[in-house]
C-alpha cells in the first residue's frame, strides 16, 4: 500500500505536469477525442505522462504523435470473459485481442477453478501479471456449478474470502446458482455476504417476476444471459446492467440492441462470455461488438460507451473507460466511426499494437505450470454401450446460436436391444465421462442438431466442471476420441474408423494449450474442416458440445450424473414410457 507522503508526492507531481510546469511522456496531436463522459467528440491534443491523461492543449513532451485528425478512444473492456474458453494462456490471449483495441478484461477463472480450485484462480493471476493486458478478477461463485455434476474442486465462502484483499479482485462472479438465492441456501448466500462492498454478478437465465426480484434484492447487480428484449427490459427495469453478449455459441447481440436508447444505454455492457480464437481472428473481439451496434443504429458513441466507461462504472474500478485527466493512458486510434478499423493501440501510454500486430517484446511469455488434470479410470468399449429401457428417450436439441437447449420425445433406434446414433433423423449419441476423481462413471444421453453421418468427436472442455464429452455415430469411433483426450491429459479429439483423425492438446488444466494462438487457431479450424466433413452442420461444434454439460441453463442436459432436467434442477430417466406421440 501507497503511505501517505508518497501519495502526497504524486499528487503534487500530477497537479504540476497537468498545469505545464513539466514536460509530459507523450502528446498525442490533433486528435478527435471521443469523450465517454461529455458524450461528445472534440478536436485536440492529449498529454500522457506515466501512463495517465495529464490534460488537453499543447503541452512540452518528450515525444510526440501527430494522428493528423483520426479518432481517439478510451481502450476497450470485456465486462465478463472466461479467458479458458479461448484455449490458449492469458499472454497469448492478450497477444490476439489487444491488437483489437481491448485493453483490459474482467475475467471470471469459473472453468480453471472447477478443475484445480483455489489454484486455478492463482495461476490465472499470475499468468497475467507480465500480460500487458489488464487483467481483473470476479471470483468463481459456483465450484462445483450444482450438485448435479462432478467437479474437481469445491470452494466455500470461507475459500474465496482469502483472495477477496486482492485489489485486481473486483467481486464474486456470476452467480448461476439462483435457486439457491431464491430459496436462501446459507452457503450461497454467504458467498454473497463476504463480497461487502464489492460487486457481485448475475446469472439468470429467465428469471422473472417476484423469484427476479428476490434474486436482485440479495446485492446481484447484472445478467449476461437475456435472449430476448422483454427478458432483458424486465432486468433493467429492476435496477440490473444488461451485458449484451456475443460470444462464439451464445450470440445475442441482435436480439438485445432494439432495446438500448439514449435514456438507458448507460446501464449496458458490452461482454464476449466465450469466444474462440478463429471468431477473434475472423470477427475481432469487443470492437466487433462496437461494430456491429454501430452498423444496426446505435449511436457511435453511446456503443463505445457500452464497452468503456459503463463497465469501468459498474465494476467500480477508478480512473477507466475514458480519456481525462488523472486516467489511465488506455487508448485506440481509428480513422472512421462506422468502420472502427483500429491502427493504433496504447497502454498505459505505451504503444502495444500498430494495424493489427502487436508490438514486439511487449509481451513476457509465463511458464508456470499446473498438475495434471485427467484422472479417470480405464475406459472400456462397453462404457459407450446404451441398454434400450423403452422404445422412446428424451433427446436434448440444439438451440442455434445459443447455450439453452429443448427437450423432446424421439423414438429410439435400437440395435440388438441397444441404442444406436440414427443419423439419418440426427438423433446421436453422448457421453460425458467423469475426469477428476476416477469414480468410473460414465452417464449416456442422446442429442439432436450436430448433424454427424460418421465417426465421433471428444473434448475435455465442458462447462462447468469439465469432464470428458463425447458425440458420436459409433461406439468405437467415440471410445477412439475419449481415449485420446485421456493420453493427451485433456483436449478436442475427432475420430473415424477407430484412428484419430487430428487433435489439439490442452494440457493447462485439459482447458487450456501451452502453445501459440496460432497453433490452436490453426488446430481448431481443422478440426471444425473435419466435424464438417463428418456431417457436422454447425459452425464450432466443439464450442457447442461444450455447453450441453451446463446444468444451470434450461432445458435438457447431461452430467457424469445422468440426464438434467434443467428446468426442475434434477436428474431425470433417459426414457420415456408412457409417451403418447406428441412433444409440446
Amino acid at each position: 500500500m501507497m503511505d501517505t507522503e508518497t501519495n502526497l508526492r504524486n499528487i503534487k507531481n500530477n497537479i504540476e505536469t497537468a498545469g505545464g510546469g513539466k514536460k509530459v511522456d507523450l502528446l498525442l496531436k490533433n486528435a478527435k477525442v471521443i469523450n465517454t463522459f461529455s458524450g461528445d467528440i472534440h478536436k485536440t491534443h492529449v498529454a500522457v505522462h506515466k501512463g495517465k491523461i495529464a490534460g488537453f492543449g499543447v503541452y512540452a513532451a518528450s515525444q510526440t504523435i501527430d494522428l493528423n485528425g483520426a479518432y481517439l478512444a478510451p481502450g476497450f473492456i470485456d465486462g465478463h470473459v472466461h479467458i479458458e474458453s479461448s484455449m490458449v494462456k492469458i499472454p497469448e490471449f492478450a497477444k490476439v485481442v489487444l491488437p483489437h483495441g481491448t485493453t483490459s478484461a474482467v475475467i471470471d477463472p469459473h472453468e480453471i477453478a472447477n478443475v484445480l480450485g483455489l489454484d486455478g484462480i492463482k495461476y490465472m493471476l499470475a499468468s497475467s501479471v507480465n500480460s500487458v493486458l489488464g487483467v481483473y478478477v470476479m471470483l468463481p461463485s459456483c465450484v462445483p456449478a450444482t450438485h448435479l455434476e462432478t467437479a474437481g474442486a469445491e470452494l466455500s465462502a470461507h475459500d474465496l474470502e482469502l483472495l477477496l484483499h486482492d485489489e485486481r479482485v473486483l467481486g464474486i462472479g456470476e452467480m448461476m446458482n439462483y435457486p439457491g438465492v431464491v430459496f436462501q441456501d446459507e452457503e450461497v448466500l454467504m458467498k454473497i455476504a463476504i463480497a461487502k462492498n464489492k460487486v457481485v454478478d448475475g446469472h439468470a437465465p429467465m428469471l422473472k417476476d417476484k423469484q427476479l426480484y428476490a434474486y436482485i434484492s440479495a446485492g446481484i447487480r447484472s445478467d449476461h444471459e437475456c435472449t430476448a428484449v422483454e427478458e432483458a427490459r424486465e432486468k433493467l427495469r429492476a435496477g440490473m446492467y444488461i451485458m449484451i453478449r456475443e460470444g462464439t455459441a451464445a450470440k445475442n447481440l441482435k436480439g438485445l440492441l432494439p432495446l438500448v436508447n439514449s435514456e438507458n444505454s448507460r446501464k449496458f455492457v458490452f461482454v464476449t462470455d466465450d469466444r474462440h480464437l478463429e471468431d477473434i481472428f475472423r470477427q475481432g473481439h469487443i470492437d466487433y461488438l462496437v461494430r456491429i451496434a454501430i452498423q444496426l443504429g446505435v449511436e457511435p458513441i453511446r456503443a463505445i460507451q457500452m464497452a468503456t466507461i459503463n463497465t469501468a462504472e459498474y465494476f467500480a474500478v477508478k480512473n477507466l473507460g475514458a480519456i481525462v485527466p488523472g486516467y489511465h493512458a488506455d487508448l485506440i486510434v481509428f480513422d472512421d466511426l462506422k468502420k472502427l478499423k483500429i491502427s493504433k493501440v496504447f497502454k498505459d501510454g505505451r504503444l502495444v499494437a500498430r494495424d493489427g500486430v502487436i508490438e514486439p517484446r511487449v509481451i513476457t511469455e509465463y511458464k508456470g505450470k499446473t498438475r495434471g488434470t485427467i484422472n479417470v479410470r480405464w475406459i472400456e468399449h462397453e462404457d459407450f454401450a446404451l441398454k434400450a429401457e423403452g422404445k422412446y428417450a428424451k433427446v436434448i436439441n440444439l438451440v442455434p446460436d445459443q447455450i439453452v437447449t429443448k427437450a423432446s420425445v424421439e423414438p429410439v433406434k435400437q440395435d440388438g436391444g441397444y441404442v444406436s446414433s440414427d443419423t439419418e433423423r440426427d438423433v446421436l449419441k453422448i457421453a460425458v465421462i467423469e475426469r477428476h476423481m476416477a469414480s468410473g462413471r460414465v452417464a449416456l444421453g442422446l442429442v439432436k442438431g450436430f448433424g454427424l453421418k460418421k465417426g465421433a468427436i471428444a473434448s475435455s472442455v465442458s462447462h462447468d466442471s469439465h469432464n470428458i464429452v463425447v458425440i458420436g455415430t459409433h461406439d468405437g469411433d467415440m471410445y477412439t476420441a475419449a481415449v485420446q483426450v485421456v493420453k493427451m491429459q485433456g483436449g478436442i479429439v475427432a475420430a473415424l474408423n477407430g484412428q484419430v483423425l487430428d487433435a489439439l492438446p490442452l494440457p493447462v488444466a485439459g482447458l487450456m494449450s501451452d502453445r501459440s494462438a496460432e497453433f490452436v487457431r490453426e488446430k481448431q479450424k481443422r478440426l471444425n474442416e473435419i466435424a464438417g466433413m463428418l456431417g457436422s452442420k454447425i459452425d464450432d461444434p466443439f464450442m457447442a458440445m461444450s455447453f450441453l454439460t451446463l446444468p444451470p441453463i434450461p432445458e435438457l442436459r447431461i452430467t457424469d450424473r445422468g440426464v438434467i432436467d434443467a428446468v426442475k434442477f434434477k436428474v431425470t430417466p433417459l426414457f420415456v414410457k408412457n409417451f403418447c406421440g406428441k412433444n409440446s
